[in-house]
């Protein structure tokens, strides 16, 4: 069965995900991605060769179109990024039978347009959570059945956990992004209130040492109860140190499969969430971990969690369980193999999906900020200063030369280019 995926890139979680279910894979299924973009990080790119899967770097739209044409499956990367809508609405698509696998929540902007889970033949989810946004609660019935759910986010195999036998009562981390793009900023209230000026939260991840979230962890009333550890080559390291993952994000972040959270559960940490939909999909309040409402009842909880390490280390083995029974990379290879094997027994049919996402970039950008798909409140809804994954400034930086673009800006607003 010849699989054709096309991604922007292979970093990150996506990079991640794909690298795990290449090794999963049966040996009937073979693998082939065309990546948009030249890649920053090969890490990912280069596992995947090595276990059988084919890359093309790059390729011109005819390109991309003859070997759509040579596939048996077209599974799409979704997300809302420039190039992703460039080539689904510029490439001359053949006969194929189309999947999407969306890597954004889809619950706030950026939301999923409606007119690409109609045209899909089958669109699937990478968290439970995605089913409640709002443009799929109008779909009929019969959209409805195109729709579905693989988990991306998998638990570190045994055979590369750490031992956490003597896993030191009380330590507490946070491992991810840090920057309040993702990281929620009552985090630091949280560890304010309710941590321990002998023990430190460690915060693992890069972190711009003149940026917005070491300025305030150092307005905290008790700065030293945080500790900057830098990036890590090696989190299972970092989790077998660790009792409590101290995981609380922004409300609204885009994020769904949680690769940090899940990697955390399944080397025996115990989660302390907040009641995103997208953590709540994965912890099981008062059983795998804890799931609040606020930082108040975070600050509670956590301190009901360093006075009492082994309640607490019970409820990481039970988290550890969970995620090897549930979110391992074998699970969603084998959920792949049974909707491509249903694919297959249908015909190949052709796509022109410009005709739902707009034949220009500013259509494109503009379809994923606002449930309608207008220009309402644009204004409000655009950033500026830096090219974030599917903002204004990285439709720009892009494609700098872009008349349509350069019409959503409002007057006196320069986005970067570069």
């Amino acid at each position: 069965m010849k699989v054709l995926h096309v991604a922007p890139h292979l970093g990150g979680g996506v990079g991640k995900a794909h690298s795990s279910l290449v090794e999963a894979d049966a040996p009937f299924i073979k693998r082939h991605y065309i990546l948009l973009e030249e890649p920053r990080d090969r890490r990912h790119a280069d596992s995947m060769k090595r276990s059988g899967a084919t890359l093309t770097i790059a390729p011109d739209f005819r390109t991309i179109a003859a070997l759509a044409a040579a596939a048996d499956i077209v599974q799409i990367e979704w997300w809302n990024h420039p190039r992703i809508y460039h080539c689904l609405c510029e490439t001359v698509w053949p006969a194929m039978r189309s999947v999407f696998w969306c890597h954004i929540s889809g619950l706030s902007a950026p939301f999923v347009p409606a007119g690409l889970l109609i045209a899909a033949d089958r669109f699937l989810f990478t968290s439970a959570c995605s089913l409640a946004a709002p443009n799929i609660l109008g779909l009929s019935p019969q959209a409805s059945e195109k729709l579905g759910v693989i988990n991306s986010g998998f638990g570190i195999s045994a055979r590369r956990q750490y031992s956490s036998e003597n896993r030191r009562p009380g330590s507490v981390s946070y491992l991810g992004t840090v920057d309040f793009s993702k990281m929620s900023r009552e985090l630091f209230d949280v560890i304010d209130e309710a941590g321990d000026d002998a023990d430190p939260v460690s915060i693992w991840g890069s972190a711009d040492p003149s940026g917005e979230v070491v300025q305030a962890a150092g307005e905290m009333t008790h700065p030293g109860r945080v500790c900057f550890m830098g990036h890590s080559d090696d989190p299972a390291a970092v989790f077998a140190a660790t009792q409590v993952f101290l995981y609380l994000l922004e409300r609204e972040h885009y994020g769904t499969a949680e690769n940090a959270l899940v990697e955390a559960m399944s080397c025996g940490c115990t989660p302390l969430v907040f009641a995103n939909p997208a953590e709540a999909a994965i912890v099981k309040d008062g059983e795998t971990g804890f799931v609040v409402d606020d930082a108040r009842a975070a600050a509670r909880r956590l301190q009901w969690m360093l006075r009492n390490p082994e309640e607490t280390r019970r409820m990481g083995r039970n988290a550890a369980e969970d995620i090897a029974a549930t979110r391992m990379p074998v699970y969603s290879a084998a959920a792949f193999a049974r909707v491509y094997g249903a694919l297959l027994a249908g015909r190949k049919r052709r796509h022109d999906f410009g005709d739902v996402l707009g034949r220009t970039a500013a259509e494109w950008f503009v379809g994923t900020q606002s449930r309608d798909g207008t220009l309402a409140q644009m204004a409000e809804l655009m950033s500026f200063g830096r090219p974030t994954k599917g903002s204004i400034d990285h439709f720009l930086a892009c494609y700098p030369q872009d008349e349509s673009l350069s019409q959503l800006l409002p007057p006196n607003k320069v986005a970067v280019s570069g």
